[in-house]
């Protein structure tokens, strides 16, 4: 749990630029779409590839795993990390780009509901296109005939246009799950483990301003995700360029939201926060006596306030 008296200062704002603007990205992946028709071996970018930041989050996660457990137990998070299964996880990732993110784990054997959102519909047509192909040349290397592994494998990682800032929270059920408003449910608390790869950078760099407070829509972004997240230890594990280490913990666990339990009512009136609770290690480099890196990649766990 977190001490009401823990909550820090948020850093000063970025200056806005293009890559703030949800223009920017619809013709980024506009273009993407195109080469990748052309050449269906080009799948776009992979941000912070320099770094190798996608694989090493991918890493970081698999480092969790118990080493104690037996191959026929089931393989889940520890090490403070509430015990979040790798075959039953449910895990969404934000602003997922060309969907690499969750390929990646799908390849590592996160088996669970997998799902990527986007606010650019083109990001998310990317993302489907990318996983037709890759279903389609496995099912070429097998030949025709009975549908392998491999290719449900790229079938159901999901994909939905969805605006991590004002999108309901319960378009993001399975259609099994969907619910009416007349129950109460929300949709909330979803997801096991939020993941995020720049998109908190790109909100950071808009100027755009809420409707209702008039602030940077930024400060709006990581009470969202704590939404997302469930409350009985939900992880956060985000990527950023732009902030770091001790600004994005900042902005993070400035971040406060009432219980989202659709359960409990009594939850309801609890409140959360973010702990950071691991980090990614990159090469640094020093600038003026102080040692930095130019990515930074911390892991939260969704607590309590007491």
């Amino acid at each position: 749990m977190v001490s009401e008296t823990t909550m820090p200062e948020k850093p000063a704002h970025l200056d806005p630029s293009e890559l703030g603007t949800k223009e920017y990205w619809e013709n980024l992946y506009h273009l993407e779409i195109t080469n990748h028709t052309t050449n269906p071996r080009d799948e776009g970018t992979v941000w912070f590839d320099d770094s190798d930041a996608q694989a090493k989050m991918v890493e970081f996660l698999e480092e969790q795993l118990d080493p104690e457990q037996s191959l026929e137990s089931e393989p889940h998070l520890c090490a403070g990390f509430d015990k979040i299964s790798k075959l039953t996880a449910r895990v969404i990732d934000l602003g997922c780009g060309n969907g690499s993110m969750l390929f990646a784990l799908r390849e590592e054997g996160w088996i669970g509901r997998l799902l990527g959102v986007d606010y650019a519909e083109k990001s998310v047509a990317l993302a489907r296109r990318i996983q037709e192909t890759r279903r389609q040349a496995l099912k070429e290397e097998r030949g025709e005939g009975e549908e392998g592994e491999g290719e449900q494998q790229w079938k159901d990682v999901e994909f939905q246009t969805w605006d991590v800032l004002n999108g309901d929270y319960a378009d993001l059920l399975p259609e099994q799950e969907k619910i009416s408003p007349e129950n109460g449910r929300t949709g909330k608390g979803t997801f096991d483990l939020v993941l995020d790869k720049g998109t908190f950078d790109a909100i950071s760099l808009s100027a755009e301003t809420d409707s209702t407070q008039g602030r940077r829509i930024c400060e709006g972004y990581a009470p969202r995700v704590l939404d997302l997240m469930r409350d009985d230890g939900g992880l956060f594990l985000i990527t950023s360029c732009n902030w770091t280490e001790q600004e994005l913990k900042a902005w993070i666990e400035s971040a406060e939201a009432r219980g989202t339990s659709d359960t409990d009512e009594n939850n309801n009136n609890k409140k959360y926060r973010m702990r950071q609770i691991g980090r990614v290690k990159y090469p640094s480099f020093s600038f003026g006596g102080v040692q930095g890196s130019s990515v930074s990649t911390l892991c939260f766990v969704k607590e309590e306030v007491v």
